[in-house]
């Protein structure tokens, strides 16, 4: 059954094999690790970002509110169009309610105003009409401006992204 040749044969296949993955083991420790030294006490494989520890470093830049007149007043309908397209999903600009109510001639309209779309009830806790300033603190944040509203959007972050918004939509008669 087993001859010597055969069992020569199995050992040194057995032999090869280890010898094969020594020699990849050797190679991928050469191009990783590289070969000037070894990683002794205190050396890193990685890259090593120094972070302060807690309560020991400056505190986080906070970005200062850029108030309302001042973004209103640099405001560029143009790029506002742009930023619609945050709003395209739910909001249209021919009359048409879609998961939000049409915003053509939403700047001066009263909240809460469209005939045919169920309005959650929480816009009307926190103002009366659609003034630019209320547009711009609602777009900020939604959810905080008005708890309780029907509308899921974030908000955008940006003042002049608001602005901007806001001016173009003034754009859009009613």
């Amino acid at each position: 059954m087993f001859d010597t040749m055969t069992m020569t044969k199995v050992v040194g296949g057995l032999c090869g094999t280890f010898l094969v993955f020594l020699l990849g083991g050797w190679a991928a420790e050469a191009i990783y690790v590289g070969s000037e030294g070894g990683h002794g006490e205190g050396e890193h494989a990685a890259y090593v970002i120094e972070v302060p520890e807690a309560g020991t470093g400056e505190a986080a830049a906070v970005e200062e509110e850029v108030p309302f007149d001042v973004a209103f007043a640099a405001a560029d309908a143009a790029a506002g169009e742009g930023v619609f397209r945050n709003c395209r999903s739910c909001h249209a600009l021919d009359g048409a309610n879609g998961v939000g109510p049409h915003l053509d001639g939403v700047v001066g309209r009263a909240v809460d105003a469209v005939d045919g779309y169920a309005y959650s009830g929480a816009l009307e806790q926190v103002a009366e009409v659609w003034s630019e300033e209320n547009l711009y603190n609602f777009l900020q944040d939604p959810a905080g401006y008005a708890p309780g509203t029907k509308m899921s959007f974030k908000g955008l972050a940006k003042p002049e992204d608001r602005a901007n918004l806001i001016a173009y939509l003034a754009t859009i008669p009613g």
